[in-house]
């Protein structure tokens, strides 16, 4: 089946990534969030970024312009009754996830794929709240989705052959490279750098070192481009406390129990760079 038309839900951080990175790639996009404001808001996002990339001379205004022309803003997913492929970027949250699958089931077309950008969640737990289990996979992207080359496909228990691959075609149209990984807690991706990023906290925690210090020796001492605790902030701490209770949860190891540190940090609000403090502070930026 070709793909055409990609519904994204979602216009925060990753959906409007996903959008900006498949209207380069040639599809017709159709963003939607819980209003059209919303909708248009993540869509001025990926303008905003865009013109960084001019002034930089990366892209071409006339580049800009084409992939803007290909992004629709809507005012809900309720106008995804003829898109090819859903890629869902929602909030990692079970049941807010399960309950946006079964109105994809029930608006989109027969053909239609439906996709989660879930991180740690079961795509399996996800399809069973359709009625179409075998369209249903995961396409995990990174963040920032422009920039980062890899996409994770996870197929669920009952995701068909063909879903996989026409998931796995699509993300490497948008230039991706593409890795399968099990329906397990977290998949590959977060099953490793989660628990690392969650002793780093736990290190902080005990005292083994400062934020600077622990980053700086993961950084020189392991050769990693971002310290771990600058991850975290980057990626959300409220994001890094949800994947590390879905690891514990669904695996039942007491090595993937959650920080009380990142508990602490998510209870008072610092979640990062997106609410100006997290393990640095961000507030004169």
């Amino acid at each position: 089946m070709t793909m055409k038309k990609i519904g994204i839900v979602g216009a925060g951080q990753m959906g409007s990534g996903i959008a900006q990175t498949a209207a380069q790639s040639g599809f017709e996009v159709y963003l939607a969030d819980q209003s059209k404001e919303f909708s248009e808001k993540g869509k001025a996002r990926i303008a905003a970024q865009m013109k960084k990339l001019v002034e930089k001379g990366k892209i071409s205004d006339a580049e800009v312009q084409t992939t803007l022309n290909a992004i629709h803003p809507v005012g809900s997913m309720n106008e995804f009754g003829q898109v090819d492929l859903v890629v869902e970027a929602i909030a990692e949250i079970p049941e807010l996830k399960f309950s946006t699958f079964k109105k994809l089931d029930e608006i989109c077309a027969p053909h239609a794929i439906l996709a989660s950008n879930t991180s740690s969640i079961s795509i399996t737990a996800i399809a069973a709240k359709t009625r179409r289990p075998t369209q249903v996979a995961g396409m995990h992207f990174m963040n920032p989705v422009p920039v980062m080359k890899l996409v994770e496909g996870i197929r669920g228990l009952q995701t068909s052959d063909q879903t996989f691959a026409a998931v796995r075609a699509v993300a490497e149209k948008m230039g991706k490279t593409f890795i399968e990984a099990k329906d397990q807690p977290g998949f590959a991706v977060n099953r490793i750098l989660m628990p690392m990023i969650n002793e780093a906290v736990t290190a902080l925690h005990e005292g083994v070192a400062s934020v600077e210090d622990i980053d700086t020796a993961m950084k020189l001492g392991t050769n990693q481009p971002m310290g771990p605790l600058t991850l975290a902030d980057f990626i959300g701490l409220d994001t890094c406390l949800a994947i590390m209770e879905v690891l514990h949860d669904g695996l039942g190891d007491s090595k993937y129990r959650p920080s009380p540190l990142l508990k602490q940090y998510v209870a008072a609000g610092w979640l990062g760079k997106k609410t100006g403090r997290g393990f640095y502070r961000y507030d004169a930026q």
